[in-house]
Parts: C-alpha cells; sequence; structure tokens
C-alpha cells in the first residue's frame, strides 16, 4: 500500500469516528460547521486587513485571540458531543439539534458582527432581525 492511501484511510476513519461521536454529519453540522469557518475567517480579516478586532489591544491580529477563538469553536463541539450523549441516554433526537441551532445562531451573529466591523452596510432587515436574535439569547 502507497503512503498516501495509509493517510487518506487513516484520516476517513478518524474522520469517521469524530462524526459518528457528534451524532452523525446533518444539515445541522454542516451548517454549524461552515458558519464556524466563515466567523474564524472574517474574524481574522477584521484584525489582520482592518485592524479592527474588539478582542485584542491594538485591534491587530494577535496569536492568543486567535487561539482562543480555535478552543472556543472546540468546546462548542464538545458541547454537540455531550449534547448527542444526553440524547442517547434519554432515548430522545432534539437535545443536541437544539445546541446546534443555539451554536449556529451565536456563529450568526458574530459572522454578522465582523461585517459591521469591515464597514460592510448591512441591511436593516439583518440589522432588526440580529437585535432580536441578541434579546432571545440573552
Amino acid at each position: 500500500m502507497r503512503v498516501k492511501d495509509i493517510i487518506f484511510s487513516f484520516t476517513g476513519l478518524i474522520g469517521s469516528v469524530i462524526t459518528t461521536s457528534l451524532g452523525g454529519w446533518t444539515a445541522g453540522m454542516t451548517t454549524l460547521i461552515i458558519f464556524m469557518a466563515i466567523d474564524y475567517l472574517s474574524g481574522l480579516i477584521v484584525a489582520g486587513v482592518f485592524k479592527a478586532s474588539p478582542k485584542s489591544e491594538t485591534g491587530a491580529l494577535e496569536s492568543r485571540v486567535g487561539f482562543k477563538g480555535l478552543c472556543r469553536k472546540g468546546m462548542a463541539l464538545l458541547v454537540v458531543l455531550v449534547a448527542h450523549r444526553l440524547d442517547l441516554m434519554t432515548g430522545s433526537n432534539y437535545i443536541r439539534d437544539a445546541v446546534i441551532i443555539g451554536f449556529s445562531v451565536n456563529e450568526l451573529l458574530s459572522i454578522i458582527e465582523n461585517a459591521g466591523l469591515m464597514g460592510l452596510p448591512l441591511p436593516k432587515q439583518i440589522v432588526n432581525a440580529v437585535d432580536i436574535l441578541k434579546s432571545k439569547v440573552e
């Protein structure tokens, strides 16, 4: 077997174990992962290009801040794992979905905040929807 085949097989195995642990790959998980990636990348752009990040003293990129963001996203995925295990334990199938929706809304709010920090004019409907979501989350 070639080394490339071994690496691909090992990567597929690890991916399968992670996906199964999180309760399967659903549209909700896909949405959450996409939102997490967009939020992280837009945060990098806000800090690296616009130097307007509220998370660092200078507004510029800081590796510590970026690492903390990745740790938060990793912890969110661990909470999804816990919610899936609670679903299995209780025989339900909604705790995981509720957690995924909650984290997706949080990521969406952060994406919109980043767009605003970049100076992107946001439609009034989106700003109103964000205000409603923020009030419901709080």
